[in-house]
């Protein structure tokens, strides 16, 4: 599947390497012209499920329903109001708040009358908003709620090209008298009047949106650079569809969570695309906070999170299990490596002796499944994570408590791998299915190619001729090889973030970071090396909550956040949990030093991404001083950072941090 030929575009040249196809056999069935688009699978679920259940949204302690027929009411409202104020086709409508059915509304809107739509993380600070409007060419914004809204309001004088800023949370609201504000219901209202004139408008545009026409600019982590916009089709998002429909099978009765970003085109392809191919009904928790108790009220089928949200998990069932009764430990101690030898059997494909499949159907009704029951996963199905690597000890922690959590191994833009239900391996993310090839070229770098690819980036042909090469081959960034045995993909590390260490050693800081955050105890870690260092070490932030909790059960009185961090009995117990993990590393790679952090990492100081990723040049470069104590056989280091708030203040945090062997 070569690139056709584009004199605007620059791609690169092609990389010799090893090509690895599908094992499975079945073939990949093209979606109907009458589904070929998402706007045109809206309309063809609105007539097949009309009165049926399509969203939920938990307002006020209440799940308030949709029907399909409702939902396209709203619909075809907001998108005949954004007609009459002037939206175009090929226009941007920028799109910043939590997961709401507005934001999965106005996105409905926009491309069925053939526009873009970018959906912004809500944390973001006005200056990364700037970037976005000014990158994405938005002419309308829709904004959740007063605090989105008091950033655009910052934002008016310089970007004059936003023509009308769209709120649908109105709480707080009620003092603004700007026109250019408007409410989503006021945007509705002139919708249903513009409707009277053209009746037929909407699904008229809805049904002649075509497959390559370009519907979500899908902003990259910007890890390294700032962030690119990739250029997904309705084409991309239907034919991966088709492609992992059969192993991330949805039914129309089925219940998806949607908590993870819509800025993370993950949620986009198994919430969104789902939703309006599949018809799988969606539910949209009350805030992040309700997100526990939401998901016991609707015990989802299918859900996606990414690896920090199962990493946080993990500790605080294990933390919960440590704080609970006697009688609960004791059976959680019992019954664990009772759960994690079966795993091992049948991961080894031995019999499992009748005592043990005994013991693990005890230990279900004791502690699992109401541990499952808790936690609102009685019925979950597709319990999905990517994004960063998740560590085979999370995995394997699920699996033993019965949640069978497969990987999804893409990328913004392109999809790649994923584990197949009962073929899960922990140290792996997934085989190839049918449509998508894997080349691993000869420094170690995973090359994809699949027809369900981005377009290019959004007005950077020379970054889209980067990432491309001639015969259509994605380059992904990342290190990898193929078990050959199995069909199984591992993926490594970053390619540029394997270290070598000064003795020709490379170790990869993911994974030794990936195992230290099963521990309760542990929020964030980065792993420090380079040519010029002969050891590991690593830097390490707390989990304030799990460790206050232990601090507080064991009498040890603090004050802040710092003075926490700082004391001997933290030190002692973030030694013990990297020492356990020293055990499963090779010599060379293992943790010798380690500092504590005063503070949390933070995308507002781009110390993360807003994907939460480690920015790991800026991180070193910041704490280049740590980093000379650390290797220069210091006892201790005076820090003194800037902090930035989220009101755009600034304040200096001064402190004295321990440095401390494993």
């Amino acid at each position: 599947m070569a690139v056709a030929a584009q004199h605007s575009i620059p791609y690169r040249e092609a990389s010799p390497g090893t090509v690895f196809t599908s094992r499975l056999k079945h073939r990949i069935t093209p979606a109907p012209p009458d589904q070929d688009t998402l706007s045109k699978g809206f309309l063809r679920r609105v007539s097949e499920l009309g009165d049926s259940v399509a969203q939920r949204k938990k307002r006020y302690g209440i799940w308030q329903e949709y029907s399909w027929k409702a939902v396209y009411e709203e619909v075809v409202n907001l998108a005949m109001g954004l007609d009459k104020l002037g939206l175009q086709a090929g226009d941007t409508l920028l799109i910043i708040g939590e997961n709401d059915p507005e934001m999965y509304w106005a996105q409905m809107a926009a491309h069925a009358l053939h526009c873009k739509t970018c959906c912004v993380f809500s944390d973001a600070s006005p200056q990364d908003i700037h970037y976005v409007i000014n990158s994405t060419d938005a002419a309308f914004v829709f904004a959740h709620d007063q605090e989105q809204v008091d950033k655009m309001l910052e934002l008016k004088d310089g970007n004059p090209q936003i023509l009308r800023v769209v709120y649908w949370d109105e709480r707080g609201m009620w003092g603004y008298d700007d026109p250019w504000l408007m409410s989503l219901r006021e945007l509705q209202t002139i919708g249903a009047a513009h409707r009277l004139d053209l009746p037929d408008k909407f699904d008229r545009m809805a049904r002649a949106t075509q497959p390559m026409d370009t519907i979500i600019l899908s902003m990259t982590s910007g890890t390294t650079d700032l962030p690119k916009f990739a250029e997904v089709t309705h084409f991309q998002l239907v034919y991966g569809h088709a492609l992992n429909d059969r192993y991330v099978d949805s039914r129309q009765s089925d219940n998806w969570l949607s908590f993870s970003p819509m800025a993370w085109l993950a949620e986009q392809a198994f919430g969104f695309a789902t939703h309006l191919l599949n018809g799988v009904q969606v539910n949209f928790p009350e805030g992040p906070e309700t997100v526990p108790t939401d998901m016991r009220e609707i015990a989802p089928a299918g859900l996606l999170f990414p690896s920090r949200i199962w990493e946080n998990l993990a500790r605080v069932v294990q933390f919960r299990i440590n704080d609970s009764s006697l009688i609960n430990r004791l059976l959680f101690r019992v019954f664990m490596p009772i759960a994690y030898r079966e795993i091992d059997l049948e991961d080894e494909h031995l019999a499992i002796p009748p005592h043990l499949r005994f013991l693990r159907w005890l230990g279900e009704y004791a502690i699992f499944e109401p541990l499952r029951d808790k936690l609102g996963l009685t019925k979950a199905r597709n319990v999905l994570t990517a994004g960063a690597m998740l560590s085979s000890d999370i995995i394997r922690f699920f699996r033993a408590i019965g949640i069978e959590l497969r990987q999804f191994y893409g990328s913004t833009e392109t999809f790649g791998t994923v584990h197949l239900r009962g073929d899960v391996r922990f140290e792996t993310v997934g085989v190839i299915v049918p449509g998508v090839e894997i080349k691993i070229a000869a420094n170690q770098e995973i090359l994809i190619r699949t027809e369900a690819r981005f377009k290019g980036y959004y007005k950077q042909p020379d970054k889209t001729g980067e990432a491309l090469d001639v015969e259509g081959w994605y380059y992904t960034g990342d290190a990898g090889h193929m078990d050959e045995k199995t069909g199984h993909l591992i993926y490594l590390e970053r390619v540029k973030d394997l270290i070598e260490l000064s003795t020709g050693e490379k170790f990869s800081p993911q994974y030794i970071e990936g195992r230290s955050k099963f521990s309760p105890y542990v929020q964030d870690m980065m792993t420090i090396g380079g040519i010029d260092m002969e050891f590991v070490s690593a830097i390490i932030v707390i989990d304030f909550q799990n460790v206050s909790r232990w601090a507080e059960k064991n009498g040890i009185a603090f004050t802040t956040y710092v003075d926490l961090s700082q004391r001997d009995e933290v030190y002692e117990i973030i030694r013990r949990e990297l020492r356990a993990v020293n055990e499963s590393l090779p010599t060379y790679s293992q943790v010798k030093r380690f500092v504590i952090m005063h503070k949390e990492f933070d995308a507002d100081e781009a110390e993360l991404t807003r994907t939460r990723k480690l920015r790991r040049g800026a991180l070193q470069e910041k704490y280049h001083d740590l980093l000379e104590a650390i290797y220069g056989g210091k006892r201790e280091v005076h820090v003194s950072a800037e902090v930035k708030y989220r009101d755009g203040r600034t304040g200096t945090v001064e402190t004295e941090l321990r440095v401390a062997d494993v």
